[in-house]
């Protein structure tokens, strides 16, 4: 997945890049030619076998239509199918991907919002994850990969896009851990394992990065992905870093100003704090400055 900072050469299949930005191209080519060179292929491919006559293998047909790109036909036989079996999640499914492939994100993320309270809640999640990647927001879509990553803990891809989203809001020890269950999942990965290599350089080890690419033998492409997204984690990473420290200087400045009448007293204090209320039950109107001084200490106390 790569659009916007590799793109997510991981969210959009798992890799380096999962997660927005990160909306993979496909790799045979551009235009209507490449589109319609395929949409003959599949006609063609059609004519040597029986016309899919039950839901099954339709659904396999349309499936089949969108591993070899081919998503907006897949978008007109998912309506063809709908209008002759009805709709299902398999469905649903099939037809946010293919809306998420053609640049339609609000009506992807409306179709990955259905499957929520569906058996495929965690395809529903790993879906609006990658929206959310492939528009910057990466701590949105950290937290539905996360999601989707409860619901389906041994989903490589998954867990590879959760680390890689992580890694993007500059958490760089919050992706070591799925991305190493990823990796040891699916070993021979390769949008994957460009992801470790991703790990490896901004966690500080960059002779093992290169040894792991050295080994993948990744293209110069996927090289020069790594070394840019590289860049921008650090730089993400620094800025977490001086946001947290921010944080804490704030805090302890402002405990440093709290009044020291306002800090927790004895229940001694409390008790006799409390005398001047009873007494002014029968005497003043409840509200004027003694029984507001009384009413002060026990809002304290809670």
């Amino acid at each position: 997945m790569r659009n916007a900072a590799i793109v997510l050469m991981v969210l959009a299949s798992g890799g380096l890049a999962a997660l927005g930005g990160c909306a993979s191209k496909i790799d045979s080519g551009y235009g209507v030619g490449i589109q319609a060179e395929r949409e003959a292929a599949v006609r063609q491919s059609q004519q040597k076998q029986d016309a899919p006559d039950t839901p099954g293998m339709y659904l396999a047909l349309i499936d089949k239509m969108q591993s070899q790109g081919l998503f907006y036909a897949s978008l007109a036989h998912i309506d063809a199918y709908e209008r002759q079996y009805g709709s299902t999640p398999d469905t649903i499914l099939l037809r946010a991907d293919a809306l998420r492939q053609t640049g339609q994100s609000q009506a992807s993320a409306d179709a990955y919002t259905k499957l929520i309270n569906t058996p495929l809640a965690a395809r529903g999640y790993r879906g609006l994850g990658l929206l959310a990647g492939s528009a910057g927001d990466f701590s949105k879509a950290s937290e539905s990969l996360d999601a989707a990553s409860r619901l389906e803990p041994t989903d490589a891809l998954t867990l590879s896009d959760l680390a890689y989203a992580r890694l993007c809001l500059g958490d760089i020890a919050g992706a070591r851990v799925p991305l190493m269950k990823a990796a040891e999942l699916a070993q021979n990965n390769p949008k994957i394992l460009s992801n470790v290599a991703l790990f490896l350089l901004v966690d500080g080890q960059p002779a093992a990065a290169q040894g792991l690419i050295a080994q993948q033998k990744f293209s110069p492409e996927v090289q020069q992905a790594i070394r840019t997204d590289a860049q921008r984690i650090t730089a993400a990473s620094t800025q977490a870093s001086r946001a947290r420290v921010a944080a804490v200087a704030a805090a302890t400045t402002e405990r440093a100003r709290v009044p020291v009448s306002n800090a927790p007293q004895t229940v001694d204090s409390l008790l006799h704090a409390q005398l001047p209320l009873t007494q002014t039950l029968g005497g003043q109107a409840f509200g004027q400055s003694g029984a507001t001084a009384a009413i002060q200490p026990q809002l304290v106390a809670r």
